[in-house]
Protein backbone atom coordinates (compact mmCIF):
# COMPACT_ATOMS: atom_id res chain seq x y z
CA UNK A 1 0.00 0.00 0.00
CA UNK A 2 3.03 2.13 0.87
CA UNK A 3 4.10 2.54 -3.33
CA UNK A 4 0.48 2.94 -4.53
CA UNK A 5 -0.17 5.99 -2.08
CA UNK A 6 4.12 7.45 -3.04
CA UNK A 7 2.72 6.84 -6.58
CA UNK A 8 -0.54 8.42 -6.01
CA UNK A 9 1.75 11.57 -4.84
CA UNK A 10 3.95 11.66 -7.23
CA UNK A 11 1.06 11.78 -10.39
CA UNK A 12 -0.58 14.41 -8.29
CA UNK A 13 2.21 16.45 -8.20
CA UNK A 14 3.09 15.71 -12.16
CA UNK A 15 0.05 16.42 -13.37
CA UNK A 16 -0.40 19.86 -10.85
CA UNK A 17 2.92 21.06 -12.47
CA UNK A 18 1.63 20.75 -16.20
CA UNK A 19 -1.31 22.75 -15.22
CA UNK A 20 -0.06 25.14 -12.49
CA UNK A 21 3.15 26.45 -14.17
CA UNK A 22 2.78 29.71 -16.01
CA UNK A 23 6.10 29.82 -17.52
CA UNK A 24 8.48 27.78 -19.71
CA UNK A 25 9.76 24.52 -17.34
CA UNK A 26 13.03 23.69 -16.78
CA UNK A 27 14.68 20.74 -17.71
CA UNK A 28 14.24 18.77 -14.18
CA UNK A 29 10.79 19.09 -14.63
CA UNK A 30 10.69 18.01 -18.14
CA UNK A 31 12.25 14.74 -16.92
CA UNK A 32 10.06 14.39 -14.05
CA UNK A 33 7.16 15.09 -16.77
CA UNK A 34 8.32 12.96 -19.08
CA UNK A 35 7.97 9.87 -16.30
CA UNK A 36 3.91 10.13 -15.67
CA UNK A 37 2.99 7.30 -18.33
CA UNK A 38 5.75 5.23 -16.28
CA UNK A 39 4.80 6.13 -13.23
CA UNK A 40 0.49 5.86 -14.55
CA UNK A 41 1.23 2.17 -15.58
CA UNK A 42 3.22 0.81 -12.37
CA UNK A 43 -0.13 2.46 -10.38
CA UNK A 44 -2.52 0.64 -12.60
CA UNK A 45 -0.65 -2.67 -12.14
CA UNK A 46 -1.18 -2.00 -8.27
CA UNK A 47 -4.39 -1.03 -8.62
CA UNK A 48 -5.13 -3.97 -10.55
CA UNK A 49 -3.78 -6.49 -8.15
CA UNK A 50 -5.89 -4.84 -5.49
CA UNK A 51 -9.18 -4.85 -6.92
CA UNK A 52 -9.12 -8.26 -7.26
CA UNK A 53 -10.89 -10.48 -10.05
CA UNK A 54 -14.01 -10.47 -7.77
CA UNK A 55 -14.59 -6.86 -8.08
CA UNK A 56 -14.57 -6.45 -11.97
CA UNK A 57 -18.83 -6.97 -12.40
CA UNK A 58 -19.13 -3.91 -10.40
CA UNK A 59 -18.50 -1.86 -13.12
CA UNK A 60 -21.37 -1.78 -15.91
CA UNK A 61 -20.50 -0.52 -19.29
CA UNK A 62 -17.26 1.04 -18.80
CA UNK A 63 -14.43 -1.48 -19.70
CA UNK A 64 -12.16 -0.11 -17.05
CA UNK A 65 -10.69 -2.96 -15.60
CA UNK A 66 -9.56 -4.88 -19.23
CA UNK A 67 -7.93 -1.63 -20.54
CA UNK A 68 -6.10 -0.94 -17.18
CA UNK A 69 -5.12 -4.49 -17.58
CA UNK A 70 -4.14 -4.03 -21.93
CA UNK A 71 -2.36 -0.80 -20.34
CA UNK A 72 -0.42 -3.11 -17.53
CA UNK A 73 0.48 -5.56 -20.39
CA UNK A 74 1.33 -3.16 -23.24
CA UNK A 75 4.59 -1.69 -20.82
CA UNK A 76 4.90 -4.58 -18.36
CA UNK A 77 8.36 -5.13 -19.59
CA UNK A 78 9.46 -1.58 -19.46
CA UNK A 79 8.83 -1.96 -15.57
CA UNK A 80 11.21 -2.04 -12.24
CA UNK A 81 11.24 -5.97 -11.68
CA UNK A 82 11.86 -5.48 -8.20
CA UNK A 83 8.91 -3.62 -6.77
CA UNK A 84 7.47 -5.03 -3.88
CA UNK A 85 4.12 -6.62 -3.96
CA UNK A 86 1.18 -5.11 -2.86
CA UNK A 87 -1.30 -6.43 -0.34
CA UNK A 88 -4.79 -6.16 -0.62
CA UNK A 89 -6.36 -3.82 2.03
CA UNK A 90 -9.29 -4.98 4.24
CA UNK A 91 -12.85 -3.78 2.43
CA UNK A 92 -14.29 -1.22 5.22
CA UNK A 93 -11.53 -1.41 7.24
CA UNK A 94 -11.72 1.72 9.97
CA UNK A 95 -9.13 3.54 12.34
CA UNK A 96 -8.69 3.10 15.56
CA UNK A 97 -11.48 4.21 18.15
CA UNK A 98 -8.41 5.56 19.80
CA UNK A 99 -7.07 7.41 17.20
CA UNK A 100 -10.50 8.93 16.51
CA UNK A 101 -10.29 10.58 20.37
CA UNK A 102 -7.05 11.99 19.59
CA UNK A 103 -8.46 13.42 16.42
CA UNK A 104 -11.26 15.10 18.23
CA UNK A 105 -8.88 16.50 21.00
CA UNK A 106 -6.37 17.93 18.33
CA UNK A 107 -9.67 19.41 16.83
CA UNK A 108 -11.32 21.38 20.09
CA UNK A 109 -7.74 22.37 20.68
CA UNK A 110 -7.22 24.34 17.34
CA UNK A 111 -10.72 25.88 18.09
CA UNK A 112 -9.24 28.03 21.03
CA UNK A 113 -6.83 29.47 18.28
CA UNK A 114 -9.88 30.34 15.94
CA UNK A 115 -12.15 32.48 18.47
CA UNK A 116 -8.84 34.16 19.03
CA UNK A 117 -9.22 35.30 15.71
CA UNK A 118 -12.64 36.68 15.93
CA UNK A 119 -14.58 33.32 15.45
CA UNK A 120 -16.77 31.02 16.24
CA UNK A 121 -19.10 32.49 18.44
CA UNK A 122 -20.82 29.28 19.18
CA UNK A 123 -21.38 28.12 23.22
CA UNK A 124 -19.36 25.15 24.81
CA UNK A 125 -22.25 23.52 25.03
CA UNK A 126 -23.26 24.15 21.48
CA UNK A 127 -19.65 22.30 20.06
CA UNK A 128 -19.62 20.03 22.38
CA UNK A 129 -22.98 18.85 20.78
CA UNK A 130 -21.90 19.75 17.26
CA UNK A 131 -18.99 17.36 17.77
CA UNK A 132 -21.03 14.61 19.47
CA UNK A 133 -23.49 14.49 16.15
CA UNK A 134 -22.73 11.61 14.43
CA UNK A 135 -22.66 12.01 10.33
CA UNK A 136 -25.62 10.27 8.65
CA UNK A 137 -24.43 6.87 6.86
CA UNK A 138 -27.84 6.81 5.09
CA UNK A 139 -30.12 9.26 3.93
CA UNK A 140 -32.85 9.03 6.15
CA UNK A 141 -32.51 12.63 7.25
CA UNK A 142 -33.31 13.88 4.00
CA UNK A 143 -35.89 11.27 2.67
CA UNK A 144 -38.71 12.98 1.64
CA UNK A 145 -41.99 12.52 3.18
CA UNK A 146 -44.21 9.84 1.86
CA UNK A 147 -44.36 6.22 1.93
CA UNK A 148 -40.62 4.26 1.65
CA UNK A 149 -41.88 2.07 -1.32
CA UNK A 150 -42.60 5.13 -3.63
CA UNK A 151 -39.92 6.82 -2.53
CA UNK A 152 -37.67 3.93 -3.95
CA UNK A 153 -39.60 3.75 -7.03
CA UNK A 154 -38.77 7.48 -7.57
CA UNK A 155 -35.88 6.69 -7.15
CA UNK A 156 -34.87 3.73 -9.50
CA UNK A 157 -37.22 5.74 -12.32
CA UNK A 158 -34.66 8.61 -12.04
CA UNK A 159 -31.42 5.63 -12.14
CA UNK A 160 -33.02 4.23 -15.24
CA UNK A 161 -33.40 7.51 -17.06
CA UNK A 162 -30.18 8.68 -16.21
CA UNK A 163 -28.44 4.84 -17.46
CA UNK A 164 -30.42 5.83 -20.66
CA UNK A 165 -28.56 9.84 -20.65
CA UNK A 166 -27.57 11.05 -24.46
CA UNK A 167 -25.57 13.97 -24.83
CA UNK A 168 -24.42 15.85 -28.10
CA UNK A 169 -21.15 17.95 -27.59
CA UNK A 170 -19.80 20.32 -29.14
CA UNK A 171 -15.91 22.10 -28.01
CA UNK A 172 -15.87 26.05 -27.79
CA UNK A 173 -11.75 26.62 -29.38
CA UNK A 174 -10.79 29.79 -28.52
CA UNK A 175 -8.81 29.72 -25.50
CA UNK A 176 -4.98 29.64 -25.56
CA UNK A 177 -4.32 28.06 -22.30
CA UNK A 178 -6.19 26.04 -19.42
CA UNK A 179 -9.62 27.41 -18.86
CA UNK A 180 -9.99 28.14 -14.83
CA UNK A 181 -13.50 29.41 -14.93
CA UNK A 182 -17.18 29.37 -16.47
CA UNK A 183 -20.14 30.63 -15.82
CA UNK A 184 -23.53 30.60 -18.15
CA UNK A 185 -25.88 33.61 -18.80
CA UNK A 186 -28.97 32.94 -20.52
CA UNK A 187 -27.72 31.44 -24.00
CA UNK A 188 -24.53 32.83 -23.47
CA UNK A 189 -21.46 30.98 -21.71
CA UNK A 190 -18.28 33.16 -20.85
CA UNK A 191 -14.88 31.07 -19.84
CA UNK A 192 -12.05 32.73 -18.23
CA UNK A 193 -8.65 31.40 -18.83
CA UNK A 194 -4.94 31.67 -17.53
CA UNK A 195 -4.48 33.35 -21.23
CA UNK A 196 -5.56 36.32 -19.29
CA UNK A 197 -8.60 36.33 -21.30
CA UNK A 198 -13.12 36.40 -20.75
CA UNK A 199 -14.32 34.78 -23.66
CA UNK A 200 -18.30 35.03 -24.57
CA UNK A 201 -19.85 32.29 -26.38
CA UNK A 202 -23.25 31.55 -28.11
CA UNK A 203 -24.62 28.32 -27.25
CA UNK A 204 -27.07 27.51 -29.64
CA UNK A 205 -24.18 27.83 -32.15
CA UNK A 206 -21.03 27.24 -30.26
CA UNK A 207 -19.32 30.39 -31.67
CA UNK A 208 -17.13 32.63 -29.68
CA UNK A 209 -19.38 35.80 -29.55
CA UNK A 210 -16.54 38.61 -27.96
CA UNK A 211 -13.59 38.56 -26.43
CA UNK A 212 -12.42 40.78 -23.16
CA UNK A 213 -9.49 41.21 -23.20
CA UNK A 214 -8.11 43.29 -20.27
CA UNK A 215 -6.39 41.66 -17.64
CA UNK A 216 -2.57 40.95 -17.65
CA UNK A 217 -2.80 37.83 -15.25
CA UNK A 218 -4.24 34.73 -15.58
CA UNK A 219 -8.10 35.00 -14.92
CA UNK A 220 -9.14 33.05 -11.89
CA UNK A 221 -12.76 33.18 -10.89
CA UNK A 222 -16.28 35.09 -12.71
CA UNK A 223 -19.28 35.62 -11.31
CA UNK A 224 -23.09 36.85 -12.68
CA UNK A 225 -24.56 39.55 -10.66
CA UNK A 226 -28.31 39.03 -10.86
CA UNK A 227 -30.56 40.80 -12.76
CA UNK A 228 -32.24 42.88 -10.63
CA UNK A 229 -28.56 44.44 -9.35
CA UNK A 230 -27.26 44.34 -13.34
CA UNK A 231 -30.37 47.28 -13.96
CA UNK A 232 -29.58 49.43 -11.58
CA UNK A 233 -25.90 49.19 -12.53
CA UNK A 234 -27.49 49.88 -16.45
CA UNK A 235 -29.71 52.68 -14.79
CA UNK A 236 -26.64 54.54 -13.53
CA UNK A 237 -24.32 53.78 -16.83
CA UNK A 238 -27.41 54.67 -19.66
CA UNK A 239 -27.71 51.16 -20.45
CA UNK A 240 -30.86 49.02 -21.12
CA UNK A 241 -32.80 47.42 -18.91
CA UNK A 242 -31.86 44.20 -19.84
CA UNK A 243 -28.17 44.40 -20.03
CA UNK A 244 -25.75 41.89 -17.94
CA UNK A 245 -22.89 42.22 -16.41
CA UNK A 246 -20.20 39.97 -15.68
CA UNK A 247 -17.34 40.06 -12.63
CA UNK A 248 -13.99 38.78 -13.20
CA UNK A 249 -11.03 37.91 -10.75
CA UNK A 250 -7.49 37.85 -11.67
CA UNK A 251 -4.55 36.96 -10.46
CA UNK A 252 -3.22 40.99 -11.48
CA UNK A 253 -4.93 41.86 -8.54
CA UNK A 254 -8.02 43.83 -10.20
CA UNK A 255 -11.95 42.66 -10.73
CA UNK A 256 -13.58 43.93 -13.90
CA UNK A 257 -17.41 44.47 -14.50
CA UNK A 258 -17.81 43.85 -18.42
CA UNK A 259 -21.29 44.55 -19.82
CA UNK A 260 -21.80 41.78 -22.04
CA UNK A 261 -23.79 43.65 -25.26
CA UNK A 262 -20.91 45.99 -26.01
CA UNK A 263 -17.91 44.15 -24.38
CA UNK A 264 -16.68 46.85 -22.43
CA UNK A 265 -15.39 46.83 -19.23
CA UNK A 266 -17.31 49.80 -17.80
CA UNK A 267 -15.85 49.44 -13.69
CA UNK A 268 -12.96 48.29 -12.01
CA UNK A 269 -11.84 47.42 -8.87
CA UNK A 270 -7.95 46.96 -7.71
CA UNK A 271 -7.81 44.86 -4.70
CA UNK A 272 -3.96 44.96 -3.83
CA UNK A 273 -3.80 41.47 -3.80
CA UNK A 274 -3.98 38.59 -6.53
CA UNK A 275 -7.74 37.95 -6.47
CA UNK A 276 -8.41 34.00 -6.13
CA UNK A 277 -12.00 33.99 -5.85
CA UNK A 278 -15.22 35.91 -5.69
CA UNK A 279 -18.79 35.90 -5.47
CA UNK A 280 -21.91 38.26 -5.30
CA UNK A 281 -23.99 38.77 -2.21
CA UNK A 282 -27.59 39.97 -3.43
CA UNK A 283 -28.84 41.75 -0.43
CA UNK A 284 -29.10 45.47 0.52
CA UNK A 285 -27.55 47.43 -2.18
CA UNK A 286 -25.07 43.94 -3.19
CA UNK A 287 -21.94 43.06 -2.27
CA UNK A 288 -18.59 41.82 -4.43
CA UNK A 289 -16.85 39.81 -2.20
CA UNK A 290 -13.32 38.73 -3.29
CA UNK A 291 -10.69 36.20 -1.78
CA UNK A 292 -7.18 36.59 -2.11
CA UNK A 293 -3.82 34.13 -2.43
CA UNK A 294 -3.06 35.44 1.16
CA UNK A 295 -6.13 34.66 2.74
CA UNK A 296 -7.70 37.68 2.62
CA UNK A 297 -11.36 38.09 2.32
CA UNK A 298 -12.40 41.35 1.56
CA UNK A 299 -16.24 43.38 0.64
CA UNK A 300 -16.51 45.91 -1.54
CA UNK A 301 -19.65 47.92 -2.22
CA UNK A 302 -21.79 47.19 -5.60
CA UNK A 303 -23.11 50.59 -5.80
CA UNK A 304 -20.07 52.75 -4.75
CA UNK A 305 -17.47 50.09 -5.93
CA UNK A 306 -15.67 51.14 -2.33
CA UNK A 307 -13.58 48.78 -0.02
CA UNK A 308 -16.37 47.74 2.67
CA UNK A 309 -14.29 45.45 5.12
CA UNK A 310 -10.98 43.44 4.47
CA UNK A 311 -10.86 40.46 6.74
CA UNK A 312 -7.77 38.30 7.17
CA UNK A 313 -9.71 35.17 7.27
CA UNK A 314 -7.58 32.62 6.57
CA UNK A 315 -4.00 31.33 6.94
CA UNK A 316 -3.37 30.80 3.26
CA UNK A 317 -5.01 31.39 -0.07
CA UNK A 318 -8.80 31.37 -0.59
CA UNK A 319 -9.29 28.62 -2.93
CA UNK A 320 -13.73 29.17 -3.44
CA UNK A 321 -16.32 31.89 -2.54
CA UNK A 322 -20.23 30.83 -2.77
CA UNK A 323 -23.43 32.78 -1.34
CA UNK A 324 -26.56 31.29 0.03
CA UNK A 325 -29.19 34.44 0.32
CA UNK A 326 -26.99 36.61 2.60
CA UNK A 327 -24.63 33.77 3.80
CA UNK A 328 -21.14 33.69 2.12
CA UNK A 329 -19.09 30.35 2.39
CA UNK A 330 -15.41 30.64 2.52
CA UNK A 331 -12.47 27.89 1.81
CA UNK A 332 -8.56 28.00 2.16
CA UNK A 333 -5.80 25.97 1.04
CA UNK A 334 -4.72 24.95 4.73
CA UNK A 335 -8.15 22.93 4.66
CA UNK A 336 -10.11 25.19 6.36
CA UNK A 337 -13.95 26.67 5.58
CA UNK A 338 -15.74 29.80 6.96
CA UNK A 339 -19.24 30.91 7.18
CA UNK A 340 -20.00 34.59 6.99
CA UNK A 341 -23.31 36.33 7.48
CA UNK A 342 -24.00 39.96 5.54
CA UNK A 343 -25.14 42.08 7.46
CA UNK A 344 -26.71 44.72 4.49
CA UNK A 345 -24.24 47.44 5.80
CA UNK A 346 -21.94 49.53 4.27
CA UNK A 347 -19.27 48.85 7.72
CA UNK A 348 -18.38 45.75 7.97
CA UNK A 349 -20.95 43.76 5.96
CA UNK A 350 -20.23 40.32 6.71
CA UNK A 351 -20.04 39.11 10.19
CA UNK A 352 -18.19 35.26 11.22
CA UNK A 353 -20.45 32.51 12.21
CA UNK A 354 -18.28 29.71 11.96
CA UNK A 355 -14.94 28.54 11.41
CA UNK A 356 -13.91 24.93 11.09
CA UNK A 357 -10.37 24.52 10.60
CA UNK A 358 -8.87 21.06 8.47
CA UNK A 359 -9.10 18.82 12.05
CA UNK A 360 -12.80 19.54 11.32
CA UNK A 361 -13.52 19.09 7.46
CA UNK A 362 -10.72 16.40 6.65
CA UNK A 363 -8.89 18.62 4.29
CA UNK A 364 -6.18 19.49 5.10
CA UNK A 365 -2.99 17.51 2.99
CA UNK A 366 -4.43 17.79 -0.12
CA UNK A 367 -2.06 19.15 -3.31
CA UNK A 368 -5.10 20.04 -5.11
CA UNK A 369 -7.81 22.90 -3.96
CA UNK A 370 -11.06 22.93 -1.80
CA UNK A 371 -14.23 24.07 -4.16
CA UNK A 372 -17.46 24.27 -2.50
CA UNK A 373 -21.12 24.01 -3.38
CA UNK A 374 -23.88 25.34 -0.44
CA UNK A 375 -27.12 23.43 -0.11
CA UNK A 376 -29.12 24.74 3.05
CA UNK A 377 -27.32 23.89 6.04
CA UNK A 378 -25.13 21.34 4.00
CA UNK A 379 -21.60 22.36 2.34
CA UNK A 380 -20.79 20.02 -0.02
CA UNK A 381 -16.83 20.08 -0.82
CA UNK A 382 -14.54 18.63 -3.34
CA UNK A 383 -11.05 18.52 -2.26
CA UNK A 384 -8.59 16.51 -4.59
CA UNK A 385 -9.92 13.32 -3.48
CA UNK A 386 -11.85 10.51 -4.17
CA UNK A 387 -14.31 11.12 -1.97
CA UNK A 388 -16.49 14.31 -1.60
CA UNK A 389 -17.00 15.78 2.17
CA UNK A 390 -20.11 16.70 3.17
CA UNK A 391 -19.77 19.50 5.77
CA UNK A 392 -23.17 20.31 8.24
CA UNK A 393 -21.86 23.81 8.61
CA UNK A 394 -24.21 24.39 12.01
CA UNK A 395 -22.76 21.50 14.23
CA UNK A 396 -19.27 20.36 12.28
CA UNK A 397 -20.74 16.90 11.57
CA UNK A 398 -19.21 15.50 8.26
CA UNK A 399 -20.22 13.10 5.84
CA UNK A 400 -17.91 11.20 3.55
CA UNK A 401 -19.44 10.85 -0.56
CA UNK A 402 -17.67 8.53 -2.38
CA UNK A 403 -17.11 9.80 -5.76
CA UNK A 404 -14.12 7.45 -7.37
CA UNK A 405 -13.99 3.71 -6.70
CA UNK A 406 -10.42 3.18 -6.60
CA UNK A 407 -8.26 5.52 -4.46
CA UNK A 408 -7.01 7.03 -8.04
CA UNK A 409 -9.51 9.25 -8.67
CA UNK A 410 -9.22 13.04 -7.68
CA UNK A 411 -12.76 15.10 -7.58
CA UNK A 412 -11.60 18.78 -8.60
CA UNK A 413 -15.34 20.31 -8.92
CA UNK A 414 -18.68 19.38 -7.50
CA UNK A 415 -21.91 21.29 -8.54
CA UNK A 416 -25.29 21.60 -8.19
CA UNK A 417 -28.57 21.59 -10.98
CA UNK A 418 -31.66 20.52 -11.36
CA UNK A 419 -31.88 18.08 -8.36
CA UNK A 420 -28.19 16.63 -8.98
CA UNK A 421 -25.14 16.76 -7.26
CA UNK A 422 -22.33 16.58 -10.06
CA UNK A 423 -18.61 15.48 -8.78
CA UNK A 424 -15.62 15.46 -11.68
CA UNK A 425 -13.31 12.91 -11.37
CA UNK A 426 -9.97 12.72 -12.78
CA UNK A 427 -8.46 8.81 -12.75
CA UNK A 428 -4.46 9.55 -11.84
CA UNK A 429 -3.77 5.68 -12.95
CA UNK A 430 -5.19 5.99 -16.71
CA UNK A 431 -6.29 9.48 -17.19
CA UNK A 432 -9.46 9.29 -17.58
CA UNK A 433 -12.16 12.34 -17.10
CA UNK A 434 -15.77 10.99 -15.55
CA UNK A 435 -18.89 13.11 -13.92
CA UNK A 436 -20.41 10.99 -11.72
CA UNK A 437 -24.51 12.11 -11.11
CA UNK A 438 -25.57 11.45 -7.21
CA UNK A 439 -29.73 12.60 -6.22
CA UNK A 440 -30.34 15.35 -4.24
CA UNK A 441 -31.03 15.84 -1.25
CA UNK A 442 -30.63 12.19 -0.76
CA UNK A 443 -27.33 12.08 -2.23
CA UNK A 444 -27.78 8.49 -3.87
CA UNK A 445 -26.01 7.39 -6.88
CA UNK A 446 -27.67 7.49 -10.44
CA UNK A 447 -24.77 7.17 -13.23
CA UNK A 448 -21.48 8.17 -14.34
CA UNK A 449 -20.74 9.76 -17.85
CA UNK A 450 -17.75 10.09 -20.06
CA UNK A 451 -16.33 10.17 -23.47
CA UNK A 452 -13.51 8.84 -25.09
CA UNK A 453 -10.03 11.04 -24.19
CA UNK A 454 -11.94 13.35 -21.61
CA UNK A 455 -9.30 15.80 -20.10
CA UNK A 456 -9.33 16.71 -16.50
CA UNK A 457 -12.66 18.95 -15.73
CA UNK A 458 -11.91 21.31 -13.57
CA UNK A 459 -14.58 24.01 -13.73
CA UNK A 460 -18.16 23.05 -13.96
CA UNK A 461 -21.91 25.25 -15.09
CA UNK A 462 -24.95 23.45 -15.22
CA UNK A 463 -28.64 25.30 -16.40
CA UNK A 464 -32.05 23.76 -17.63
CA UNK A 465 -33.27 25.02 -21.33
CA UNK A 466 -36.85 25.98 -21.59
CA UNK A 467 -38.38 22.31 -22.45
CA UNK A 468 -36.37 21.00 -19.05
CA UNK A 469 -33.40 19.12 -21.04
CA UNK A 470 -30.06 20.21 -18.81
CA UNK A 471 -26.97 21.73 -20.80
CA UNK A 472 -23.87 21.72 -19.26
CA UNK A 473 -20.35 23.27 -20.05
CA UNK A 474 -17.12 22.11 -18.85
CA UNK A 475 -13.41 23.59 -18.22
CA UNK A 476 -10.30 22.67 -18.12
CA UNK A 477 -7.82 21.88 -20.96
CA UNK A 478 -10.81 22.39 -23.43
CA UNK A 479 -14.23 23.90 -22.74
CA UNK A 480 -16.59 21.27 -23.89
CA UNK A 481 -20.96 22.57 -24.08
CA UNK A 482 -22.86 19.44 -23.10
CA UNK A 483 -26.66 19.39 -24.76
CA UNK A 484 -28.76 16.51 -23.73
CA UNK A 485 -30.71 14.74 -26.37
CA UNK A 486 -34.18 12.97 -25.83
CA UNK A 487 -33.62 9.93 -24.58
CA UNK A 488 -36.09 8.44 -27.06
CA UNK A 489 -35.11 10.05 -30.24
CA UNK A 490 -32.73 8.01 -32.82
CA UNK A 491 -29.66 10.39 -32.93
CA UNK A 492 -26.79 8.81 -30.96
CA UNK A 493 -25.01 11.07 -27.84
CA UNK A 494 -21.58 11.28 -28.08
CA UNK A 495 -21.41 10.13 -24.66
CA UNK A 496 -20.92 6.96 -23.07
CA UNK A 497 -23.31 6.02 -19.33
CA UNK A 498 -22.26 3.79 -17.23
CA UNK A 499 -23.07 2.51 -13.54
CA UNK A 500 -20.26 1.76 -11.04
CA UNK A 501 -22.15 -0.15 -8.87
CA UNK A 502 -19.10 0.61 -6.01
CA UNK A 503 -20.84 3.85 -5.42
CA UNK A 504 -24.03 2.65 -4.86
CA UNK A 505 -23.39 2.43 -1.00
CA UNK A 506 -21.26 5.45 -1.11
CA UNK A 507 -22.40 8.06 1.59
CA UNK A 508 -20.48 7.16 4.98
CA UNK A 509 -19.84 8.73 8.38
CA UNK A 510 -15.91 10.24 7.93
CA UNK A 511 -14.68 10.58 11.04
CA UNK A 512 -12.00 7.86 11.51
CA UNK A 513 -11.88 7.70 7.68
CA UNK A 514 -8.07 7.19 7.20
CA UNK A 515 -7.84 8.12 3.13
CA UNK A 516 -6.54 11.74 4.21
CA UNK A 517 -3.68 10.31 5.80
CA UNK A 518 -1.90 9.04 2.46
CA UNK A 519 0.29 11.99 2.07
CA UNK A 520 1.56 11.67 5.69
CA UNK A 521 3.52 8.60 4.46
CA UNK A 522 7.00 8.68 4.96
CA UNK A 523 8.98 9.72 1.36
CA UNK A 524 12.46 10.26 2.90
CA UNK A 525 13.67 7.52 0.36
CA UNK A 526 12.27 9.52 -2.39
CA UNK A 527 13.26 13.23 -1.58
CA UNK A 528 14.94 13.84 -4.90
CA UNK A 529 11.35 12.76 -6.06
CA UNK A 530 9.88 16.13 -5.06
CA UNK A 531 7.63 16.68 -8.32
CA UNK A 532 6.33 20.42 -6.79
CA UNK A 533 7.32 23.31 -8.90
CA UNK A 534 11.31 24.41 -7.75
CA UNK A 535 9.05 28.09 -7.60
CA UNK A 536 6.05 27.28 -4.87
CA UNK A 537 6.65 26.74 -1.36
CA UNK A 538 5.71 24.03 0.39
CA UNK A 539 2.02 25.38 1.39
CA UNK A 540 -0.72 24.89 -1.02
CA UNK A 541 -1.75 28.54 -1.63
CA UNK A 542 1.14 29.41 -4.35
CA UNK A 543 -0.11 26.08 -6.21
CA UNK A 544 -3.38 27.44 -6.22
CA UNK A 545 -1.91 30.93 -6.86
CA UNK A 546 -0.25 29.45 -10.24
CA UNK A 547 -2.87 27.33 -11.04
CA UNK A 548 -5.59 29.88 -10.47
CA UNK A 549 -8.24 26.91 -10.86
CA UNK A 550 -11.73 28.31 -10.39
Amino acid sequence: MGEVRKLQKKLRQIENLEINISQSLTPEERVKISRKAELRTRLAELLLQLSGPQQTPGIVGGGNHEKMKRQVEATSEALPSHSPSATKIPKGEAEPTGRQKDRQSEGDGNKGRDRKKGGDRRTERDRSRGRAVRALSSCDRHKPQGKPGRWDAEFTSLKASWEKAKFRLRSLEGHSDIVTCVVAVDNLVISGSRDTTVKVWHVPTATEQRNLGGHTGGVTCLSAPPPEYCRRLAWELSLGDKERFILSGSADCCVRIWALSTGQCVKSIYTFNAVTALCFVPEGDGYIITGSDGGKVQAWSWQTMDNCQSINAHEEAVTSLQSQGPLVFSSSAEGGVSVWEGLCTNRDPLQLLHHWDATVTGCGTQEGRLTLSPRGDRLFVAYGRANLRILNWRTGTVSRLTNHSSIAGVTDCVHQTGGLLIGSCYDLANGESTLNLFSLPQCRYLASLTWADAPRILCFAAWLTGSGGHRWVTGGRALTVWEQLPSSGKQRGDVTTKRDNRLDASLVESEGDSEDEEDSDDYDDDKEEDYTSQDAPESGSTSWLRCVLQ
